[in-house]
């Protein structure tokens, strides 16, 4: 079991999620009541979305440069201070739609930096061999926090006072930031590289105080596709999400047309997805143990395949809540996965960027599966995007019994096992 450190951390990214719960649904709350517009609800939606794409190189830039405990402690200070602004300005009436849009753009981007140091701090509290169960609890905690906990008590809290849920999430950005403080990390890994410690990597990095930013950014980029495994692992994430963001694009869509899902249920049903999400966190020790990290993402997209081949000829809501809850599942075990693998083989010095690099590259591919999913359901029927993302699952699942084989052999000597 990880020690102590490590529930601090999963503690301060928990309760730092829960936050994001509570203020992302209340944001959008605000805004439907003050514009009926679909242009400015849209508006505060993308500026949220758009600081990890357009900043999140930068801040893995800045994750490793900097020492990243005080990182976390001082973007989420920063979001409290923002969300506590936010607060009063909303208790007052003054939160007009240009104050919303700019605050979930800067919290969004501040962000990214709390991100990419809490993915780099992990190896210097958790042991290798532990790294996939510790992703894992990140995932399950996470996915409690934002669909249990923080996404129902956010509609609570605003019905009561429009300021109140953002006035609870600047105090969870502060307890979180608290947290972040008291974690207990080797020097090593808490503290961005220097000049000698960037060259020692031995592939150009140049996250040195004296490398801009943006230069320094390309070298997680540039590690990744040197990296044979990582760089697979990367694409195979992309591609399986241009499908995974077609599905959620139009679950609500096809929850209630194809499976018959009363609107009043639909909250039940998506709870399947959380409960997937929760029972995968926890499994994902166990099978990157039983496994090995490689042969567990092989056999973690054939049953993600499967699960949307079961969602797709689904046509009730009981059968399709459960092949919901099993895809959620392979995707929490396969994100912790990959983060294990990531944290085991790069060098300390360049963490941050290179797991902002894969997020990032992950993120890039939503958009265009989303936009896609759109024209595909209208020309074909929503059946037809559940069976194009079940076949690109396929394609992948099949690309990656030959592309992650060949690294399974060194990855066995992190996992303990010797065979894929």
């Amino acid at each position: 079991m990880p020690g102590g450190g490590f529930w601090s951390l999963w503690t301060a990214t928990v309760v730092s999620r829960l936050g994001d719960a509570l203020r992302t649904p209340a944001l959008a709350l605000l805004a439907a009541s003050a514009s009926r517009d679909p242009r400015t609800a849209a508006a505060v939606v993308v500026a949220g979305q758009l600081p990890p794409l357009l900043f999140g190189l930068v801040g893995g830039v800045y994750a490793d440069r900097w020492d990243r405990r005080r990182a976390m402690a001082t973007m989420d200070g920063l979001r409290a201070a923002l969300v506590a602004g936010l607060a009063l300005l909303v208790a007052t009436g003054d939160a007009g739609i240009a104050v919303l849009v700019g605050c979930a753009f800067l919290l969004a981007t501040l962000g990214t930096v709390f991100d990419a140091a809490a993915f780099a701090l992990l190896p210097g509290i958790v042991p290798a061999d532990r790294l996939a169960a510790a992703n894992g609890r990140l995932q399950a905690g996470t996915a409690v926090a934002g669909g249990f906990v923080g996404a129902p008590l956010a509609g609570v809290l605003f019905a009561i006072s429009a300021a109140l849920p953002f006035a609870v999430d600047a105090v969870t950005f502060a307890l979180a930031a608290l947290l972040a403080l008291t974690l207990r990390v080797p020097r090593g890994l808490r503290t961005g590289p220097t000049r000698s410690s960037a060259a020692a990597t031995g592939r150009g990095a140049t996250a040195g105080r004296g490398a801009t930013a943006w230069r320094a950014a390309g070298d997680g980029l540039r590690w990744i596709w040197r990296d044979g495994t990582l760089r697979r692992i990367t694409l195979l994430t992309a591609i399986t999400n241009l499908a995974t963001s077609g599905l959620i694009a139009i679950i609500v869509l096809y929850a209630l047309e194809v499976l018959a899902v009363p609107a009043a249920g639909y909250g039940l049903f998506m709870s399947a997805a959380i409960l997937g999400a929760l029972t995968g966190g926890l499994c994902a020790g166990r099978v990157a143990a039983r496994l090995g990290t490689l042969a567990g993402l092989r056999c973690v997209l054939v049953v993600e395949t499967l699960a949307l081949v079961a969602l797709a000829l689904a046509r009730h809501p009981v059968p399709g809540a459960v092949a919901l809850a099993v895809f959620s599942a392979g995707t929490a075990i396969w994100n912790a996965l990959w983060s294990a693998y990531g944290q085991k083989n790069v060098p300390a010095a360049l963490l941050g960027r290179v797991g902002s690099a894969q997020r990032t590259v992950g993120m890039l591919a939503a958009p265009v599966g989303a936009v896609g999913a759109g024209f595909l359901g209208s020309a074909a029927g929503l059946p037809s995007v559940l069976y194009a993302a079940a076949a690109v699952f396929a394609l992948v699942t099949a690309a990656s019994w030959h592309t992650l084989r060949s690294g399974a052999r060194r990855d066995s000597r992190f996992s303990g096992v010797t065979g894929s």
